[in-house]
């Protein structure tokens, strides 16, 4: 089988037909009825024991979402912020993020990042503060799962009343280096399950009401997901399975091809997707499975970013890599020049690891131009030019992990 970063990589055969299983409420969806006693308390106890465990986990008030960016731009409106007050975020983020907080009638502000890093300094916070007294919220996000510096940051949100949201999209498990776990700090944390997350059922978000206060003002009417959209995620891990297997032989980029000119795959990134959309049940089933195997999935992407740490060239790996044994290790970024021509040159060897995180300051690089984006953050420009990342996934085996390594640094001693 080739190797990928993404294309349902934390999906095995297993995982595919889980997510095929019938689900009582949906078929019922699909009729036009209205479900019988039985589905209801199926849905019922599958949403509740989820939203039990979210609650006493991360020790808040849970919404379970369609999308995490519904809980960013819902925690935003629970917090009745003037207009156009301004957000804090990474200055290496997901368009997604930037634009949630647009949905909220907000103004992200990017605070760069140092040039050995991928998450933004406390002194960088301040800083900013200084020159824009608006921002009433900070959100971290722990990039690829590596931990920024939370006790300094979130001194500073309480010297300055400001609110501070944990985004766990990439880092659900990890610890910071005070040892305490991420999502568990701030006044709100929010959850992504989406594809290639860290816990991923191919859609769905959570939001933490950490902060008591703000319970009061949580929103309460949802709206069903397009059914199509639920439909496509359901045979998503299926076909990329699928695509992954057959792609050796070619078959599999016919496949892939022809499943998104068709729009029967599923794809994450969708502008609609930030009202408040409720979480069918079927997703909760996943999520939990997720949730159950999160520390042997764990222990496994810190076996493979260890092989990585220890076998590949030095020069190419960030200092950050340090902080393996807290991180989530969501991916592995190594550092390069000519970038694409490694990229061509791993494909060579059925290694496909194109789909970089992240490319530009605000990602994917093709939505920079729907942002506000001026060039504020040119540490954050220069290294997404030269990060590239390696797979970490249940589907790299210590095997994979080394004859990466062996290609990565033949490719070095070649340019």
């Amino acid at each position: 089988m080739s190797i990928f970063n993404s294309l349902g990589s934390n999906y095995d055969l297993s995982f595919a037909l889980k997510a095929l299983l019938p689900n009582l409420s949906q078929v019922a969806r699909l009729f036009h009825l209205e479900g019988e006693l039985a589905s209801r308390r199926v849905s019922f106890n599958k949403k509740n024991g989820l939203k039990k465990f979210l609650q006493d986990k991360y020790d808040g008030e849970t919404v379970l979402l369609f999308k995490g960016r519904e809980a960013i731009t819902l925690a935003l409106k629970i917090l009745n912020l003037p207009k156009n007050s301004k957000v804090a975020i990474n200055g290496l983020t997901c368009y997604v993020v930037y634009h949630g907080i647009e949905e909220a009638g907000l103004r992200p502000v990017l605070l760069d990042i140092p040039k050995d890093d991928i998450n933004f300094s406390p002194e960088t916070l301040a800083h900013s503060l200084k020159a824009n007294p608006d921002i009433k919220v900070v959100i971290v996000q722990n990039t690829l799962g590596y931990p920024c510096e939370i006790e300094k940051i979130s001194e500073i949100c309480r010297d300055n009343n400001i609110i501070l949201i944990e985004d766990l999209a990439h880092s659900a498990g990890g610890k910071y280096e005070n040892g305490e776990e991420m999502g568990t700090v701030g006044d709100f944390a929010v959850l992504s399950f989406s594809q290639d997350k860290i816990v991923d059922a191919v859609s769905g978000g959570a939001l933490i009401i950490r902060n008591k206060k703000y319970e009061k003002n949580k929103i309460a009417h949802f709206e069903n997901p397009p059914l199509q959209k639920e439909l496509t995620d359901r045979l998503y891990p299926l076909f990329t399975y699928k695509i992954r297997k057959a792609y050796t032989v070619g078959l599999g980029k016919i496949i892939h091809f022809f499943l998104k000119i068709t729009q029967l795959l599923s794809t994450p990134m969708d502008d609609n997707l930030y009202k408040n959309f409720l979480l069918p049940n079927w997703y909760c089933g996943l999520i939990i499975f997720a949730f159950k195997n999160l520390n042997k999935d764990l222990e496994h992407r810190k076996k493979i970013a260890k092989i990585y740490k220890n076998n590949l060239d030095k020069k190419i790996i960030p200092d950050l890599i340090d902080k393996i044994d807290l991180s989530t290790n969501l991916r592995f970024p190594i550092f390069v020049e000519n970038r694409n021509n490694l990229i061509d040159y791993l494909e060579k060897y059925n290694i496909f690891i194109s789909d970089i995180w992240y490319d530009a300051p605000i990602t994917p690089k093709k939505y920079l131009s729907k942002t506000d984006y001026e060039g504020e953050c040119p540490n954050a420009e220069k290294i997404s030019s030269l990060t590239l990342n390696l797979p970490t996934h249940k589907n790299i085996s210590e095997k994979n992990a080394i004859f990466i390594t062996e290609r990565v640094n033949k490719w070095l001693k070649s340019s």
